[in-house]
């Protein structure tokens, strides 16, 4: 285990972090608070652990293989979040530190589940930390680092492994770094196009910057108590329409953008996410036709919430608790599906769902050929044993860990349904879930031992499970 070259990295990570919190900061100073000398105070103290790391740790190998590559992702989330929750803690916007704690987390691995009960009583400073943890969270952490600070090895794949979501990950271009900076670019260029299609729409300049990070990020930390359902139609269907493209797996507009049409048409994903989002749309719109005045208004609202659900943003310009239970039972499935991998959004991704499909087809078809030689394919490709038994180990530990946390947060005394949806909602990174937990409630009821526990849920959804898990594991930590 190469300890120095870990912290290091994580002194790296306090360093950028230090600067992230300069710009809420700098808001706070715009808006005159007194809550912007919280953010002052807590990246002072980020810097100063980020230096006191890179001055006295000198590392003699700079080569990380994956089991450091997942412990670094794994302390950089834990370290990145427990630093964001400090301003939030210090301008006694939220007095309890593990309340700002959760809200830190789920700000940075895009959850947007909130224990605060009025967002509109905050200050404007901590408004635009909590959305801008979306964006900073939304690609990945390392992944930002990584495009600005040129770290040399192979092993540097192994961390963006490790942080990227979904199966499969590979380099867009041979560089690790030039696969960086093209992700944040392309993330970046779609981030500022939806800004200013909500200038367009006449989105005042703060909200439509905070509206565009907690889009980009497929988070959905908002600044109204309503969330999105006082906005006009407008906003809501261009908010629509870019929750679901950053949902897309980021390949295809990478092939996009360089001409390769027809091989970002080929990408069956893409394809199966755009189906499953019409046909739940569709379905959720004629079964909820009678609570609204015209059919446009329930189409309007079936579409944006199936697609705040799918790509796990967790927006609503409704209270779909409140839905006939055909619709939240649909709503209940999306949160499991999640968007494409590759993207920045959450749950147990498409393309998983597409190779269990494959996968089930197959062991079918043996059962009646027993003979039968049959390779599961996808984007033409051949999907090789290793990934489907990786996709089966990842589906036991997450029925697991999901299991284990409805126990644990069950012995509160809450419903089934509320503790069954507060799981989902933290695991797959979505935010709202049903009843009590719904999208006009929050999650500020639980218990400090329950919160901890959807802590540890937030992060390992973001993190894909495994990062996390080999914390706690003692074969990680030998030489």
């Amino acid at each position: 285990m190469n300890f120095a070259m870990i912290f290091v990295l994580l002194g790296w990570v306090s360093c950028f972090n230090a600067i992230f919190m300069l710009l809420p900061a700098l808001v706070g100073v715009v808006f005159q608070e007194t809550a912007s000398y919280s953010f002052f105070i807590s990246s002072l103290i980020s810097l100063i652990i980020g230096l006191l790391l890179l001055k006295f740790i000198k590392p003699k190998k700079k080569t990380l293989y994956s089991r450091e590559g997942f412990v670094i992702v794994s302390l950089s989330w834990i370290i990145m979040s427990t630093l964001g929750a400090l301003p939030l803690f210090l301008s006694d916007s939220i007095p309890n530190f593990i309340d700002a704690l959760f809200e830190s987390v789920s700000g940075f691995t895009t959850t947007g589940a909130s224990i605060v009960t009025s967002v509109e009583d905050l200050p404007k400073c901590c408004l635009f930390w909590r959305s801008f943890t979306h964006w900073i969270g939304g690609m990945g952490v390392l992944v930002f680092i990584m495009a600005f600070l040129p770290l040399s090895g192979a092993g540097n794949m192994n961390l963006m492994k490790a942080e990227s979501p979904g199966p499969m990950v590979g380099k867009l271009v041979p560089r690790v770094r030039s696969t960086a900076l093209i992700l944040y670019a392309m993330y970046f260029g779609l981030t500022v196009l939806e800004f200013i299609c909500l200038l367009i729409a006449k989105m005042p300049v703060f909200e439509a910057i905070n509206t565009s990070f907690a889009t980009a990020g497929t988070g959905g930390f908002g600044f109204l108590n309503d969330s999105m359902a006082s906005v006009s139609p407008a906003i809501q269907i261009i908010i629509t329409v870019f929750m679901i493209l950053f949902g897309v797996n980021f390949s295809a507009y990478f092939l996009m953008l360089y001409g390769r049409w027809k091989d970002a048409l080929r990408i069956s994903e893409v394809w199966v996410y755009f189906s499953i989002i019409a046909v739940s749309s569709i379905a959720i719109m004629f079964n909820i036709r009678s609570m609204y005045d015209s059919i446009g208004d329930a189409a309007l609202n079936a579409t944006f919430t199936v697609g705040s659900i799918i790509t796990t943003t967790g927006f609503s310009t409704a209270d779909f608790n409140e839905w006939p239970e055909f619709s939240r039972t649909i709503l209940l499935i999306l949160m499991f599906i999640g968007a494409c991998a590759g993207s920045t959004g959450g749950g147990i991704k498409v393309s998983r769902i597409i190779i269990m499909f494959k996968t089930t087809i197959k062991e079918i078809r043996m059962l009646i050929h027993p003979k039968l030689v049959k390779k599961i394919k996808m984007n033409g490709h051949e999907i090789n044993h290793d990934v489907v038994s990786s996709l089966n180990i990842y589906l036991i530990v997450y029925i697991f860990i999901f299991a284990f946390s409805v126990l644990i947060i069950s012995a509160e005394g809450h419903d089934f349904i509320t503790n069954f949806s507060s799981v989902a909602a933290t695991l797959n990174n979505i935010g709202p879930g049903l009843e009590l937990a719904g999208p006009s409630q929050n999650f500020a009821f639980f218990s400090v031992p329950s919160k901890v526990v959807l802590i540890f849920d937030m992060l390992a959804g973001r993190l894909e499970l495994f990062p996390m898990i080999l914390l706690f594991s003692p074969i990680t930590w030998k030489k």
